[in-house]
């Protein structure tokens, strides 16, 4: 199993705590990378990604490193603290930089056989939001099943964290990290998505952006090819 996690901060509180544990209980080549220390651009609107290409993003080559670790694990986890009851600002440029990648657009065909976990912590509240700042990239990405964990831990340490608390996260990581190892391998795209997709291919057969419409056409999913399909 590989896996990549990425950070919403630099600082390892009790968010990177909850990723590591879960990691830990998954097992397998574990990729992490810290924002905004290993990508720190904003998005800055000019559409190449959309129009033209990816690789006229400007910030296309600092981005690669992340993009190719997510293209070649098998679990993608996601850890964001509550910032104001989102992501990270970290976070959202980075995820900012995918949009390409949604299904309405050029979504990557590997990212239907995948799965992701969304992690949050907070001291108070903020976490349901904040996971889904995180699940709808992982949604219109393709990703075939998404988990969320949003806990709030009544402290800014890991160190303050109760042990009851504590013990509460290690049970539901252990349930997390089952879920997904019993689906490995063999994990479907849910009914939801496959609605979309089919909504987004129906549009691509007419669409505006000719990006698009000639990447759906190279990936036969105007006809009957489907990426959830061998």
């Amino acid at each position: 199993m590989k896996i990549v996690v990425i950070h919403g901060q630099s600082h390892k509180g009790s968010t990177y705590h909850i990723a590591r544990l879960l990691t830990e209980k998954l097992g397998g080549e574990v990729t992490e990378f810290f924002l905004p220390k290993d990508f720190s651009s904003f998005c800055v609107g000019c559409t190449n990604c959309f129009i033209k290409s990816e690789v006229q993003c400007p910030h296309y080559n600092e981005l690669t490193p992340l993009t190719e670790a997510i293209d070649r694990a098998d679990v993608i986890i996601l850890a964001s603290a509550v910032y104001v009851y989102h992501v990270t600002g970290a976070m959202k440029a980075f995820l900012d930089h995918y949009g390409y990648r949604w299904m309405v657009h050029r979504p990557e065909e590997k990212m239907f056989k995948k799965q992701a976990i969304c992690i949050s912590t907070a001291a108070g509240a903020g976490m349901k939001s904040t996971n889904k700042d995180m699940a709808d990239s992982t949604f219109f990405w393709g990703i075939a099943k998404t988990y969320k964990y949003g806990v709030g831990v009544a402290a800014v340490s890991w160190d303050g964290v109760n042990s009851k608390t504590k013990r509460r996260i290690d049970k539901k990581t252990t349930v997390i990290a089952n879920k997904v190892k019993k689906n490995m391998n063999h994990v479907s795209s849910t009914i939801k998505t496959r609605v979309f997709f089919n909504i987004m291919r129906l549009m691509q057969k007419h669409g505006w952006n000719k990006a698009d419409v000639d990447y759906w056409k190279e990936k036969g999913w105007t006809g009957k090819a489907r990426p959830w399909k061998k």
